[in-house]
């Protein structure tokens, strides 16, 4: 297609800053799952901006763990690896609540990154001006190369002007993907991602960095979807906490994701969850490779 652009947009940064609520804000929908809790994001999520003349696509990572403590975020890291090496552009998302020695490695990783570099700067809704432009100089230090670009991700603030940016610096292409598609996951993948985020929001300390959720059998109906998906704990003695006294937890659990997952298929769905104990899971390159890691 003549003048047409298209090109990869991949979002980098540490955990909690706001990249995926920047995926859900570009892309107008909410692909993304989000909690306050940090490394929500374990996969690698593509979503696309179409436009008549342009197509972007964007990609969400995991937040970089500086220091790994199991294969799973070994994993993790090696989604940002590769948005390194096949972005067109590159989105390195901070916030002023990140340190310099905590940031090195993405710092380091982006200043021999051979395509544009946009620092985007989140939640500078928290900050007075000054903040900002102490913020703003430090990084042109910092990265002298990328652009600067202060944003508000929650609040939408600045959406419109980044997307017009980014289109300027895409390379003339076809698209990628067609033009009425917004995601390359397919609909199992976000039944799983929601019921996790659910897990997120509903259970402490180690609880949701334990568990796994995998879609065991998913039925269409003309009136309703039936889905079971399975959670997966690391130990025996978590089971009784994800499912709570008398399944009062994991009932609840069940309830805030058939809503959620109702208004994203926007249909009737029935959702029978379980929960089942693999040891260690974390740390077996077997069962990580079985649940897409």
């Amino acid at each position: 297609m003549s003048n047409h652009k298209a090109g990869f947009v991949n979002i980098i940064g540490l955990p909690n800053v706001g990249k995926s609520s920047l995926l859900n804000a570009l892309v107008g929908e909410r692909m993304a799952i989000i909690s306050p809790k940090a490394q929500t994001t374990r996969h690698r999520l593509l979503g696309f901006v179409n436009g008549k003349d342009f197509q972007i696509v964007f990609s969400d990572t995991p937040g970089f763990i500086n220091e790994p403590a199991y294969k799973l975020h070994e994993s993790m890291n090696g989604f940002v690896t590769e948005a390194l090496e096949d972005a067109d552009v590159l989105l390195l998302v901070t916030d002023k609540f990140q340190k310099n020695t905590e940031q090195q490695t993405l710092i380091d990783a982006a200043k021999p990154f051979a395509g544009k570099c946009i620092v985007v700067f989140n939640k500078i809704d928290l900050m007075n001006e000054a903040e900002l432009n102490a913020h703003q100089n430090k990084w042109s230090t910092l990265l002298p190369d990328a652009k600067f670009f202060p944003i508000a991700a929650e609040k939408k603030f600045g959406m419109k002007e980044l997307q017009q940016l980014l289109v300027s610096l895409l390379p003339e292409s076809p698209e990628f993907y067609p033009k009425d598609d917004y995601t390359n996951r397919p609909l199992r993948f976000f039944v799983s991602e929601i019921v996790r985020e659910k897990i997120f929001f509903n259970y402490e300390k180690e609880i949701p960095y334990s568990t796994e959720v995998v879609v065991d059998e998913y039925k269409e109906e003309e009136n309703i979807d039936k889905i079971r998906c399975v959670i997966f704990v690391e130990r025996e003695s978590q089971k009784p906490i994800i499912i709570g006294k008398g399944g009062e937890a994991l009932t609840k659990v069940g309830k805030q994701a058939r809503e959620h997952l109702e208004n994203f298929i926007g249909k009737k769905v029935f959702l029978e969850l379980r929960v089942k104990v693999r040891d260690k899971w974390r740390s077996n390159e077997k069962l990580l490779k079985q649940f897409g890691y």
